[in-house]
């Protein structure tokens, strides 16, 4: 039963800081919009603390499964957790488990945001460079390369 308290105890601080996460990646989100790099250093350096923490109860979290009768090697721990039949630690697990893909989903948001903002700053730097009406072939994954139109007519 031990196990069982320690691993409550685990996922009720995972729900308490995974809505911390959600609410620092939401005022990200804010900040990426308004450019604020002294904010976003900041909420970067909560952000980092706040998912080492999270990272190191993970382990924590595998280590009580295991003495609770989890083996790694046989399935996932949600249908593990499902099948020991806690009620209440069933429901943790699910809360924990969806406030981290709210986390998620909040997270690929403010990474396309940071993806059209390096675009648009790939874009100005070719304006200064000059060689903004250069055309652009496109790769596999997406990325564009300008195609150098300079001809060498001879070399010595």
């Amino acid at each position: 039963m031990a196990a069982i308290d320690d691993l409550k105890a685990l996922l009720h601080k995972d729900i308490q800081q995974l809505e911390q996460l959600g609410g620092l990646l939401a005022s990200e989100k804010q900040l990426l919009k308004t450019s604020d790099m002294a904010g976003l250093e900041v909420l970067t350096r909560e952000k980092n603390h706040l998912l080492n923490e999270v990272r190191e109860r993970a382990k924590r979290k595998i280590h009580a499964l295991v003495a609770m009768g989890f083996n790694p090697r046989h399935g996932q721990p949600s249908t593990f957790i499902r099948a020991a039949g806690v009620e209440e630690l069933t429901q943790l697990w699910n809360e924990a488990e969806n406030r981290l893909k709210a986390c998620q989903r909040l997270n690929q948001v403010n990474g396309r945001i940071i993806g059209n903002l390096q675009q648009r700053l790939g874009r100005l730097t070719e304006i200064f460079r000059g060689c903004a009406d250069q055309a652009k072939l496109y790769g596999a994954k997406g990325q564009s390369t300008a195609v150098s139109h300079k001809t060498v007519l001879a070399s010595a």
